[in-house]
């Protein structure tokens, strides 16, 4: 189902929310207000976070000119997530352009959750909750 104003910025609340939460649950460094952008182990990257029914996750092409990767945050039927590390050439490579007809056009690639599956595992978190 695509999303309209009122759910996208549902989306993004979430996402914000839970990126902070997930940055301090492994240890990293918060760089920017109204961001996920964090340092890790002397890398920066952003944190996408997405629930149980989504299947990809979206990072701007501004964001990706300035990390080295992207951390995506999967929430499992518990309420627990799944934190895998992707690098920056890998999601560009495999990123295709956002159906959004919104503010998003033009400005974010998505990438489907499993192509994360065969990346590096950062963490699993715990429910919060």
């Amino acid at each position: 189902m695509p999303q309209n104003k009122e759910t996208g910025a549902e989306a993004s609340q979430y996402g914000l929310e839970c990126g902070k939460k997930i940055i301090e649950a492994i240890g990293a460094k918060h760089i920017r207000a109204g961001s996920n952008e964090c340092l890790l182990n002397g890398e920066l990257l952003t944190v996408h976070c997405a629930r149980q029914k989504n299947d990809s996750i979206g990072v701007t092409y501004k964001t990706l000119e300035r990390v080295a990767g992207v951390l995506g945050a999967f929430e499992q039927v518990d309420g627990s997530y799944i934190v895998r590390r992707m690098a920056k050439d890998q999601y560009q490579r495999l990123m295709r352009e956002t159906r959004s007809k919104g503010p998003s056009r033009n400005k974010v690639g998505i990438v489907k959750n499993a192509e994360f599956d065969s990346c590096p595992l950062v963490a699993r978190i715990p429910a919060w909750n």
